[in-house]
This record gives C-alpha cells, structure tokens and sequence, in this order.
C-alpha cells in the first residue's frame, strides 16, 4: 500500500515507502533475534515478547509483526513514561545508554513486562529509540512465577520496580543492579539471560535504525515517518467514518475473585461507550467496577486499558483480511479517545496491585467488541472464551524452576465462518508451548491434550471450541493460577448461543478432587497431584437453525459434536449410518 505523502514537503510517496518498509523489517529481525536468544520457553515458544523502534518524542513507528500486540503496543508508552521520570529527576538520555522499566503507572504494561531501551544516536542528537519487551519468570513477588500473584496486596508485593534505571551508563555496565536483580529473582539465570537477550535485540535495532538515518538523512528521514504516520491516520478515519455515527454500549462482567465473602471483589461490571462522530472514535468506561485496591487485577491505563482498545477497534475496521497489510505506528490512535474514571479498575490509582491485570484487559476487549457489534455486526465475532495462566514452579537441589503456561481461550463465531477453536484471544496473540519442550525441561508431564467435546456455543457459525490439558506434577512443587471465564458465559450475537465457561480441577494423588476457582494464589503439590484445565467454548453468531446442515455433520463426523447435540441445538438429524436425514431436519427446524 502505497504512502500518500503529497501534503508533507521534502519526501515522496516511494521514498516514504521504503523508509516504512526498512523500519518494519528492522522491528521484525530484533523479534527474531530475540526469540532465538532467549532462553524461557515463555519467550521462545510462546513469544510472550514484543519490539519496536519509536521517534525521538515518543511516537511508535514500527513494531515486530510477530509479538504480541499487548508487549510491542505498549512500547512507546514505556518511552514517555522514562522520559518523564528522567527529566523529574534531572537526569539526561546519553549514547551507551540502556534504560530498564517495568512501571505499571509510567506507560509499562504490567510488571513482569519489563522493557530495555536503547537510545538512538546520529551526529550526538537523538533521533529515537529501539526497545524490546519480555514477560519474565520471575520478578521477585512473594510466590514464584511472574503470573497467579493474585493475592498480592499492593503494587510492592508484585515484585521489583524498575523505574528508569540505567542498566548501562554512556556504555559502561552497572554492575550493582545487576547483583540485585541475581540476589532477588528466582530462576536468575534464566531471567537474567533473557534480560541480556533483550539488550542485544534492542542493540541491533538501534544499529539498524542508525543506518536508515545515515542513508537518507535525519530531514528526509523524519519527513518519511511524519508521512507515514499522517498515511495511517488517514486509514483509520476513513475506516472509523464508514461507520454509523452513533452511541453504543455494552457491559460484560468480569469473574473477579468468585469465592471471596466481598461482593466488590467479584463479578465486576466493566462498561464500554462508544461513539462515533464523524471520523473519529471515542470509548468511555464509566460504569467500569472500582479498582480492587488490594487484588491484582486492575489494569494499568496507559499500558493496558489503551491496548485493548485500539487493538479492538483496529482489528474491527482494518481488519487486514479486507484490507491487506495496515501499517502499525502512532498515527493509527490519533483518532481515537479513551476516558476512564480515575479510581476504576481501568484507571487504578497506585499502589493498586496491576500485576494480574491480563484476563480483566481482555475481558475489557471483549466489552468493546460487543459494544461495537451494534454498529459494524458484519465485522464482529460474538463474546470470546477467556484465557487462563499457570505459573508452575518446584525447587530442585534449592533451585528454582519456574514454568508460565498460557492456557487457550477460544474466539465466538464471525459472520460466514466459525470461532477459532483453542487459541489465545484479541489482544493476547501468543502461542501454546509443545508438550516436547514442557516434558523435555520441566518435572511435569501433559497426560491429556484435546479439543472440548461436545459443548459449543450454537449459532449459524458456531463458537470456537475450548481445550482440554491435564498437567500432572513428577514431584514436589506448587502452581498458582490468574484466569478469567468460569463465572459467566460468553455473550451470543444475532440469535447465537451463549457459550460455556471454563473449569479447573486439582486432582490430588490421594484421590480427592477440588473444583478451583479462575483464580488460585499459590498451592503446594506432590508428586502425582494434576492440574486439569477446561477451557471455554465462544458464543455463536447468527441463529443455529440457520447454520448449514453439512457444517454440522462435518462436527459430528469428527467428534466435536454428538449426534444428539446436532438435534438438540441445531435441528439437525444424522442417521447412526453418518448421513443427514433431510425430511427430519426440515420437520425438526419447522417445529
């Protein structure tokens, strides 16, 4: 796609182009770079990373295509937030530098996602930044692993804060902060080389970045990102104008803590408005639940909140299977505003622990999705099945293991096709780990690894289905859990079922079962003890007396759905011999 450059003087539309072109395959190699340079699986397998180059004020440019868009859409956020702080306490950005972060309340998305930022350099003046951002095993909370820290009380037992530090001064190594990071973190030296990892990935981008400005010229070079970021602006207003002007607004509930004696620690409302007026977009909170001052599941505004929404909105009307490949840089929020009252849990005021904030971020997405849905039903899918997150853990010869499993969701059905079955959601976008990779490392075993069968959310497209994993512990250890989706089913859309929620069983060796809640602050296990995680089916799209009857033969045929569950929510009769009984079906749907 071509970058409309005639109202900015000094760069044409090709040259324009190619800088776009050089700053995304710069983005792209430090992804790549550091997903080979890591040494957690959760980085390595799952690409719980992001990386991006941003412009010397602060504005995203370019981002890795193949992070997540919760760690590479934050970036700039983390870069303003640093800026702040520095220029509050007096000190300045120089060549050599390598600045680490990780507030959740200057732009960081939450803790665990800690960011190295190299600054870039041409001719002594600064002309931008190149970052990476990583989820960590461990950040020193009180229980182990970085995620299911859902009893931490304030923002100080999350772990440690990273507030601007240099980690390398005018490039000369700080060796003090990095004998506290070893002293402090469990997995040390697993957190600490993907830490390294990071810093080498953000060196090569701040390399690269540097010689695109050489070979054009620092004017050429920042016409070319004013061009494209005024390129595209204009794609999303043009997207966001085709839309009804309007007002919309939807309310979803979050699980919260489901079995806590408060009720303003449970199903909490989280309300999303949106309205368009002419070509731009504003999304208000207000109605969201207040902060839960002493649980982690407030979401950071800037680093969180702000991701699920435009991520939510650009994947709506830019989808880029209607519009092919969409550039990513700050010219894509400026038509979009977002309020949030102060004190909500969208908008925390510190010390509101953040740390658990991921499951209530998506729970937001989702929010806007249906919100959306009133004005742009053909662009939406119905509600999707949320995500859940293990930290698994265990001392061996008094050191620590630490494993994060990110358990699937599943995605509702969408106009003309179904819900994607057992894959992370909206602005969550990693990936599962091989069971190879978890069996190879880890004292733990995955007995069990399948689709959900036989519970789906029913529409003319049906949700996606949810998965089944059953984790069984070869010795002595412990789990906590962060998740979401257990007390309330996923929302229909058009006539579509409602979907079903997620489960979780702690099966111990002894032979009791405990039914868990969504979230689990940290519980011991033995030897033989298994975690058995049932992950939700999406809402369906559309009435399911309308859904094709050789969709729904196709399910029966492959096992998702039993010839009883054909009849009962879609009206559809297979015969024992696997063949659709016409006249039955038509009676069955007439009646």
């Amino acid at each position: 796609m071509s970058i409309q450059a005639a109202n900015r003087p000094g760069i044409d539309p090709i040259t324009a182009s190619v800088i776009q072109g050089a700053l995304e395959n710069i983005a792209v190699e430090m992804g790549y770079k550091l997903m080979r340079m890591s040494y957690s699986s959760i980085i390595r397998e799952s690409e719980d990373f992001g990386a991006g180059l941003v412009d010397a004020e602060g504005n995203g440019l370019a981002e890795s295509a193949q992070s997540t868009p919760l760690q590479s859409g934050p970036i700039p956020g983390y870069i303003r937030g640093i800026k702040k702080i520095m220029a509050a306490r007096g000190e300045e950005i120089r060549p050599g530098d390598v600045i680490m972060h990780n507030d959740a309340y200057s732009g960081a998305s939450h803790g665990p996602d800690i960011a190295f930022i190299v600054p870039v350099f041409v001719d002594g003046k600064l002309v931008g930044f190149s970052a990476t951002t990583a989820h960590h095993l461990d950040i020193g909370a009180l229980s182990p692993g970085s995620c299911g820290i859902v009893d931490a009380m304030d923002a100080y037992a999350e772990g440690l804060q990273f507030k601007a530090i240099k980690v390398y001064d005018q490039g000369r190594r700080n060796e003090m902060v990095w004998h506290i990071l070893r002293d402090n973190i469990r997995a040390s030296d697993l957190v600490v080389g993907d830490m390294e990892a990071q810093i080498a990935a953000s060196r090569i981008g701040a390399e690269r970045l540097a010689e695109l400005v050489g070979r054009y010229g620092l004017a050429t070079f920042q016409a070319g990102c004013a061009a494209l970021m005024d390129h595209a602006e204009r794609l999303m207003r043009q997207a966001i104008a085709a839309v009804p002007d309007g007002t919309y607004s939807a309310t979803t509930y979050y699980d919260g803590f489901m079995d806590s004696d408060d009720p303003a620690k449970k199903a909490l409302p989280i309300v999303a408005t949106v309205t368009i007026k002419g070509d731009s977009l504003a999304v208000d909170l207000t109605g969201t639940a207040p902060q839960v001052s002493d649980r982690p599941i407030n979401m950071p505004f800037e680093g969180t909140v702000d991701i699920a929404v435009w991520l939510t909105v650009r994947s709506i009307l830019l989808d880029t299977a209607v519009h092919g490949h969409v550039p990513v840089n700050a010219g894509l929020l400026r038509p979009i505003a977002i309020t949030a009252p102060l004190g909500c849990l969208a908008n925390p005021t510190f010390p509101a622990p953040t740390i658990a904030r991921f499951t209530s971020g998506n729970q937001l997405a989702d929010t806007v999705m249906k919100a959306l849905s009133q004005a742009v039903p053909d662009k939406v899918s119905a509600g999707i099945g949320n995500l859940k997150v293990i930290a698994f853990s265990g001392l061996r010869a008094g050191t620590h293991w630490v494993h994060m499993e990110i358990f699937e969701g599943s995605y509702g059905g969408r106009p003309g096709k179904d819900g994607m079955d057992a894959v992370d959601t909206l602005y969550a976008n990693t990936r599962n780990n091989p069971i190879e990779d978890i069996e190879t490392h880890l004292p733990l075993r995955v007995e069990r690894y399948e689709l959900r069968e036989d519970v789906v959310g029913a529409g003319e497209f049906r949700g996606g289905l949810g998965s089944v994993r059953e984790f069984v512990f070869l010795e002595e250890g412990g789990a906590s859990v962060e998740g979401d989706g257990q007390g309330f089913r996923p929302w229909g859309f058009g006539g579509g079922a409602e979907g079903e929620p997620a489960a979780l069983t702690l099966a111990r060796a002894s032979g009791t079962r405990t039914a868990l809640p969504s979230k689990v602050a940290h519980t011991g296990t033995r030897a033989g003890d298994r975690f058995i995680c049932v992950g939700p089916a999406g809402g369906g799209y559309g009435d399911p007396f309308r859904r094709d009857p050789a969709r729904v033969l196709d399910d029966v045929l492959d096992g998702l759905v039993s010839r009883e569950t054909a009849e009962k929510l879609f009206g559809v009769i297979v015969t024992a011999a696997g063949a659709i009984d016409l006249a039955a079906t038509a009676l069955r749907r007439a009646s």
